[in-house]
């Protein structure tokens, strides 16, 4: 159906029947069904391994599933053939919106508000793949909307639900590394192409593809194979890049052992390409092939914390307590916590959480455990979703805490955004040496309270984007 009957329609379906979890009526009562209706949206790739841990909980019932990409879809589809199959999310809302419980989002960044935020609002549950959304804008919009509609939300970084995650805070708030000054993160990621020429070409739309329904919210484009099946993560256009990526799922350590608030300042240096002798490349269209980026938060209890992200096979310096053969992260990247009496690292995943020198492990006895652990601990991630729809526990990444990691990861990528963003001088051409100017090198001033770079006002374009007609988040 067209967008514009479907937000017309959007007001009159909240009145439509829903089954209520169990929780929004007391504890002691027993609803004729504890089963938890779900709609998928993004079922292949990622949502595939999604809809099998919400089915592994034994209390799920699929309503629906939604794809665009009907070749991505095909081992799902497969799996469940009794479920409806739909290519347009607005046609799942039409049809089943009273039926369904919670939704499930895996799709791609640029399309993860759109689709969630009409079931939101009517007060749907929702599971969301990281990160939570393409910009900072629909990150704040979306923890806006799951407050005030009350709903159980969590994002899909399974680290959060870990032990070590936990184990880390403890262990921190314990005083043995004293005060936090230095955080370093970084990911083995990119693993596609970034840095590279827009695609030209109009190749063929493959078969079972709804190419306009993909794009979304995006500007109109031929069809190129250089977009598919997961090379879009290295298009702003669609995806987050490296840190994107892999940014919810690395500095979620930090911001659960020091919970972390808005950073205030950021800025970036990334790869420069070359395409010709002297000819630098104006490919800020693409995610650069590797990028450095430094935040800076205020923290009440340890002060100005410092927080170093590199990506594209940068890695911060070793520390000076490590050994000979001794290892930092693993090969997905990794977490150091440096305080001013010791130094914690992480793999990725919050996973391996030890202290160094690593003898300390040996004399430091680990306090009780002070916060609940997440049944399964990372592998009960989705499950620990379904138990807060039915039964009210908390999660373990709702959206409160989600959406502020996730405007941190973006913050990072604005920088980036501001670092690759070239004007060409008076009387130049591209080909010339030296031809840009490039006003967006600079530390960067955040406003979080207020959503704002102050001192460089060409991001704060960056900080939403230009939605297509007909496909405006509000």
């Amino acid at each position: 159906m067209q967008r514009r009957k479907f937000l017309k329609n959007t007001a009159a379906a909240s009145a439509a029947f829903s089954i209520v979890p169990s929780f929004v009526l007391g504890k002691t009562h027993v609803p004729p069904s504890d089963t938890l209706y779900v709609g998928a949206f993004g079922v292949g790739g990622r949502g595939n391994s999604v809809i099998r841990g919400l089915n592994e909980t034994g209390r799920v019932k699929f309503v629906s599933f939604c794809d665009v990409d009907d070749r991505r879809a095909k081992e799902t589809y497969e799996m469940f053939p009794e479920v409806k199959r739909y290519k347009d999310f607005r046609k799942v809302y039409d049809a089943h919106l009273g039926e369904i419980d919670a939704i499930m989002v895996a799709t791609p960044d640029h399309t993860h508000a759109t689709i969630a935020l009409p079931f939101m609002r009517e007060k749907k549950h929702a599971y969301v793949e990281k990160p939570l959304t393409h910009n900072i804008y629909e990150a704040r919009l979306m923890t806006k909307v799951a407050k005030e509609n009350g709903i159980v939300t969590q994002m899909g970084n399974q680290g959060a639900s870990s032990d070590d995650s936990r184990i880390a805070r403890e262990w921190v708030e314990s005083g043995i590394i004293g005060k936090v000054h230095t955080i370093d993160c970084w990911t083995n990621r990119p693993v596609w192409p970034q840095g590279v020429p827009m695609p030209t070409k109009k190749d063929r739309i493959p078969k079972g593809l709804d190419w306009d329904l993909w794009l979304g919210p995006a500007a109109m484009r031929d069809y190129n194979d250089a977009y598919l099946p997961f090379k879009w993560r290295g298009f702003w256009d669609f995806g987050t890049g490296a840190l994107g990526d892999m940014g919810c799922h690395i500095m979620e350590t930090p911001f659960s052992v020091l919970d972390l608030g808005y950073p205030i300042e950021a800025e970036a240096s990334c790869t420069t390409v070359w395409i010709g002798d002297f000819v630098e490349a104006d490919y800020s269209h693409s995610c650069p092939p590797s990028s450095k980026i430094h935040l800076k938060f205020e923290h009440e209890h340890h002060g100005d914390i410092a927080l170093n992200w590199y990506d594209g096979g940068i890695k911060p310096d070793l520390p000076d307590e490590l050994k000979d053969g001794e290892t930092i992260g693993d090969t997905g990247g990794g977490t150091i916590i440096y305080g001013d009496k010791g130094t914690l690292i992480c793999d990725t995943y919050s996973r391996n959480a030890r202290l160094l020198p690593s003898e300390m492990m040996n004399l430091y006895k680990s306090p009780e455990p002070k916060y609940p652990r997440v049944e399964g601990s990372m592998g009960g991630h989705i499950a620990n979703f379904v138990d807060g729809c039915q039964n009210g526990t908390p999660t373990s990444s709702n959206f409160e805490k989600a959406g502020r990691l996730t405007e941190t990861v973006l913050m990072g990528n604005l920088a980036v955004k501001a670092y690759q963003y070239k004007e060409l001088k008076p009387g130049k051409t591209p080909t010339d040496w030296n031809p840009y100017d490039s006003p967006g090198r600079r530390k960067l001033m955040w406003d979080g309270d207020n959503m704002k770079i102050t001192n460089y006002d060409k991001a704060n374009e960056w900080v939403t984007r230009e939605y297509r007609e007909g496909w405006e988040v509000k």
